[in-house]
């Protein structure tokens, strides 16, 4: 059944995050998780999850312009670490440097397992909408990447976008 209800609430705050690094796994061309999985496939989530000294669950980030290799995708999965990570870098891996931002997090109420596409695109839909000027933000996309976490029913779909004090 089509959920035509979308006024479901969503719970906003921003969050520091500090300097930090990432283990990531570039695409080619993908702009998203499923052009992703078409040119990577999706076994890199298991080796991202081993990952002991994770600061977070590993994620899919949209990274800044500025952060793209050449003929790599704007989309990669990955797991952040702490700055003076020194571990192993699974094969076919980068480690990046991510520096200290503000992230403006975005959560739904819990979905469906079997509508996660249509919870994203109203989370998606209402964030295009959002005005964080109101609030004393700016969308900030060169000041660290935009993340989602595993879309998972019981939490909610979770994203995150970078942002910047106004003044």
């Amino acid at each position: 059944m089509k959920n035509e209800n979308k006024t479901g609430t969503v719970f906003v705050q921003v969050i520091e995050r500090p300097a930090r690094k990432a283990i990531i796994r570039r695409g080619i061309k993908a702009t998203e998780y499923f052009e992703y999985c078409e040119e990577v496939g999706c076994d890199i989530w298991g080796v991202l999850t081993s990952v002991k000294e994770a600061l977070y669950e590993p994620a899919g980030f949209w990274l800044p312009k500025s952060w793209i290799e050449p003929g790599t995708s704007l989309y990669v999965q990955g797991v952040e670490v702490p700055p003076d990570y020194t571990g192993k870098i699974p094969e076919g891996c980068d480690l990046i440097e991510m520096p200290a931002c503000q992230v403006m997090i975005f959560q739904s109420e819990p979905y469906d397992d079997e509508v996660f596409g249509e919870a994203i695109g109203h989370v998606w839909e209402l964030i295009d909408r959002y005005d964080p000027t109101l609030y004393g933000f700016e969308w900030a996309p060169e000041e660290g990447p935009r993340f989602q976490f595993e879309p998972r029913g019981e939490r909610g779909y979770i994203e995150g976008r970078p942002v910047k004090a106004i003044g």
